[in-house]
């Protein structure tokens, strides 16, 4: 029996469109605007770049963000197809239990850690890298706003790992949605411009295992280190991460804040 009702491929693409703008509205818009354009002054020391953002950038990034968007709304119509087919392994009752649920979740966040990391560093291959993810690349210093800025071939890679995860991972619909929303949120983060994990965290168990905002705004600034998304794992593994990467995290999270706490609107040029 389908997963779903049956539905027009307009409807779906359309419902995914409208859904992954909505979760981009509420994860990116808001974080621009509090760090990019209302920033109080005792964040302002955890600046990674040297800001501000200008108002082409942030179109510029809106712009590549919904034409991905929309390539992801197509690719939604494919993976519907796909379970309209029978060939989905996502299900919606409670067959295999709510730990295999919970479990589910950071099983798909290490898969597609590894996707990403890959796919990232053939994505940076020289050949490749001028006709796919430069467009990524164009934003020095990027914003939240950033997240989806992808070249249409590289959004097409990106959304890849959904059809990858229900062809092969017997997954609840409701953990998946879970975890495109980690997903989101984690591209947000490290697309913030601004270190928000305390001083000595990369000192830490944890701080060792998961990626920070410094991480990936090095690779912006350092493009051949630093490919992973979530975890620290595989650029551990295979040293890539930046040899500054430690250095730049304990320096940015030490810098004394500035001591007044009003917010401060950034003037920026139109250039």
């Amino acid at each position: 029996m389908p997963l779903l009702p049956h539905r027009s491929p307009v409807d779906v693409a359309l419902g995914v469109i409208v859904l992954n703008l909505v979760r981009y509205a509420i994860f990116a818009v808001p974080a621009f605007v509090l760090f990019h354009r209302r920033a109080p002054r005792r964040w302002l020391s955890r600046r990674l770049g040297p800001g501000p953002v200008s108002p082409r950038q942030a179109r510029r990034e809106v712009a590549y963000s919904l034409v991905s968007l929309t390539i992801f709304g197509l690719v939604g119509v494919l993976m519907y197809g796909l379970a309209q087919a029978g060939l989905s392994r996502f299900y919606v009752d409670d067959r295999y239990g709510l730990g295999w649920f919970l479990l589910s979740i950071p099983v798909m966040l290490l898969l597609h850690d590894t996707y990403f990391y890959w796919t990232h560093r053939f994505m940076h291959w020289k050949p490749v890298f001028k006709h796919v993810h430069r467009v990524h690349h164009l934003s020095h210093d990027p914003s939240p706003l950033a997240a989806y800025a992808f070249h249409p071939l590289e959004a097409v890679i990106e959304a890849g790992i959904g059809p990858l995860i229900m062809l092969t991972l017997p997954v609840h619909r409701h953990a998946f949605l879970i975890f495109l929303t980690i997903q989101l949120a984690m591209n947000v983060l490290g697309h913030l411009g601004f270190e928000l994990f305390p001083r000595g965290f990369m000192r830490s168990s944890l701080g060792r295992f998961l990626n920070t905002t410094t991480h990936h705004h090095q690779h912006h600034q350092k493009t051949n280190w630093n490919f992973g998304l979530y975890f620290n794992l595989w650029d551990r593994l295979l040293g890539t991460n930046h040899p500054r990467y430690e250095d730049t995290f304990e320096a940015v999270t030490t810098a004394p804040a500035a001591e007044e706490p009003e917010a401060v609107a950034w003037t920026v040029e139109t250039r």
